[in-house]
């Protein structure tokens, strides 16, 4: 038996690897399911096991998963597929047996409204159908959507969106990761929805004033309507299908639907979650 994680080179599945090992698991126990063997040769350096895993190639998973693994399905990070996607993963994971397949959905699963929320749905129902051992780590919003890209909010000193005043309970990538791996690695965990938030919820202004605290700069917050929300999106470059997600997340954001403070990240992690100020003071030092 195996701890397998996928999507294993990507930012949150390098850290629930890293959270694993630091929960003692050993090398030899943990195996990367990843698309690319060659971006995972710092895995493979430290003894743990790659297998290969593209979510777009189903012919590739009928050796990913083996009798009584562990499996966390990472979400597919394109926007639109991950349906067939996950569906893939599901399938292999059945016919192999696994003990368990933890999913990483989303804040809120049948009562998210928003875009996003869709597909995660339609995984966890895929999931539920299989007849699998499950575990749903629904993730609230990760700190890092923020701080991971500060320079043009430092340019511009502004914090532009068009949430309102709606509060977000985010946190960072190595709360859920550390999550996820209390989930793989502990018991009584199966067959549960875990709805997954920070301690604490922000407001945009808040998150603004943190910003010009830290910097010694002045940052405000700039509410605009969800139409120049969009125009400011593409113009950065960014697709259209993907920025109409991001301003139907912010509207989500203002009703109220990320701002869930219920302590079950806490809970599995057994330490607060991370500050916004923190997660700031170490994007500012990178």
């Amino acid at each position: 038996m195996s701890i397998v994680v996928t999507g294993a080179t990507g930012h949150l599945g390098r850290l629930v690897i890293a959270a694993l090992l630091a929960a003692d698991v050993p090398a030899e126990g943990i195996a990367a399911a990843v698309r690319d063997k060659e971006k995972a040769a710092d895995l493979a350096a430290h003894g743990i096991e790659l297998r290969l895993a593209d979510y777009d190639r189903p012919e590739t998973l009928a050796g990913t998963f083996r009798v009584c693994d562990r499996v966390l399905l990472v979400s597919g990070s394109e926007v639109g597929r991950r349906v067939p996607q996950h569906t893939a993963v599901i399938e292999a994971a059945r016919a192999a047996g696994v003990a368990q397949l933890a999913y990483t959905g989303v804040l809120g699963g049948p009562e998210a409204d928003f875009q996003l929320a869709a597909e995660h749905q339609v995984t966890e129902q895929l999931i539920l159908g299989s007849g699998l051992p499950y575990t749903f780590l629904r993730n609230g919003w990760y700190t890092e959507n923020y701080t991971e890209n500060l320079a043009p909010v430092l340019e511009h000193g502004a914090v532009v969106a068009n949430a309102g005043e709606g509060r977000v309970a985010s946190a960072a990538r190595a709360d859920y990761a550390a999550a996820a791996a209390a989930v793989l690695t502990g018991e009584g965990h199966l067959g549960k929805a875990y709805e997954l938030s920070g301690d604490t919820a922000w407001s945009f202004a808040e998150y603004a004033a943190e910003l010009t605290r830290q910097t010694g700069g002045t940052i405000a917050y700039r509410e605009v309507p969800p139409a120049a929300r969009l125009e400011i999106l593409t113009g950065a470059g960014l697709p259209e299908s993907l920025a109409e997600v991001l301003v139907d997340v912010d509207h989500a954001i203002e009703r109220g639907l990320l701002a869930r403070t219920t302590g079950d990240l806490a809970r599995l992690t057994g330490r607060p979650t991370t500050p916004l100020a923190d997660s700031v003071a170490e994007a500012l030092k990178a």
